[in-house]
């Protein structure tokens, strides 16, 4: 398989759909290992990395459950479930942390740039090694409480929850946007 015909296979497996095993301790190095080698103006290396899984991952469900219902106590029960059950289903949840130094000469949103191609490449160093992934946010990732609770700093805030483990089955091919209707030559 040529390398253009790996990076056209990439998908995402929603999350329910991954299952046990998830990358072990040396898969998982490997794969942040070639995150890391990404785009990173000024070697800051803006981003971190937690790992949540075993019990933690339920533990995480119970806080955004909670939370859930402190923000809106009218919150149905089905949403409830369902943000209990958020991380529940893919044996490791990865939070791609990203660390922002204001003022500093490399901008703001360039830092955010290079977290968000850790994110990509997480996903393509997951396929390689034969998991699957999904990368997701949701109202968890912008959550004072909750990224408190995940320990961070004001500086600090939730770029993903990459899911990984084994996909259940195959994820069919979506539709796709046509590169050559988003291409334009600029003239001056």
């Amino acid at each position: 398989m040529n390398d253009l015909h790996f990076l056209r296979r990439r998908r995402s497996v929603p999350s329910r759909q991954l299952g046990e095993p998830g990358p072990g301790t040396d898969q998982l190095r490997a794969m942040l290992a070639e995150a890391v080698r990404v785009p990173d103006h000024g070697k800051l290396a803006p981003w971190r990395f937690l790992a949540i899984r075993g019990d933690a991952r339920h533990a995480l469900g119970e806080l955004l459950a909670a939370r859930a219902l402190e923000r809106d106590p009218a919150t149905p029960a089905a949403t409830v479930e369902k943000d209990r059950q958020r991380f529940s289903h893919a044996p490791l949840v990865l939070v791609v942390v990203g660390r922002l130094t204001p003022g500093h000469k490399v901008p703001e949103q360039e830092q955010l740039l290079s977290g968000g191609a850790v994110c990509f490449a997480l996903l393509q160093a997951a396929q390689a090694l034969g998991f699957g992934a999904q990368w997701l946010t949701g109202w968890a990732a912008y959550d004072p409480v909750v990224t408190a609770r995940l320990g961070l700093q004001a500086n600090e805030t939730v770029l993903g929850f990459i899911h990984l483990g084994t996909p259940s089955g195959e994820v069919p091919e979506r539709q796709r946007p046509d590169p050559d209707a988003l291409l334009a030559d600029w003239t001056p």
